[in-house]
């Protein structure tokens, strides 16, 4: 796993959570992108975890610490996640 960025989820209803799940990304407040899920523990109310991005080298420079980011399945909202750190360091701000 080559993790991007490590997040808080925060989804816009109560869906089962699978690892590996492909949502889009609204990484800098104009591009989608996908990402790959990874969730350290789905139990708990707050779900952290991290996002692989499949194609963060297009996106240098565009997240920091408390970044917020939508995240969408098809044209749907589905939620968003609060980045609570930047492992690449291509996409720090």
């Amino acid at each position: 796993m080559n993790a991007d960025i490590e997040v808080i989820f925060h989804f816009n209803d109560n869906r089962t959570l699978y690892e590996g799940f492909r949502p889009s990304h609204l990484i800098d407040g104009v591009n989608l992108t996908t990402g790959v899920h990874h969730y350290y523990d789905t139990s708990n109310t707050e779900v952290k975890g991290t996002i692989e991005s499949i194609a963060s080298k297009y996106y240098p420079n565009c997240l920091k610490v408390g970044s917020i980011i939508e995240m969408y399945d098809g044209s749907n909202k589905i939620g968003f996640v609060e980045v609570l750190r930047v492992l690449n360091p291509i996409l720090e701000e």
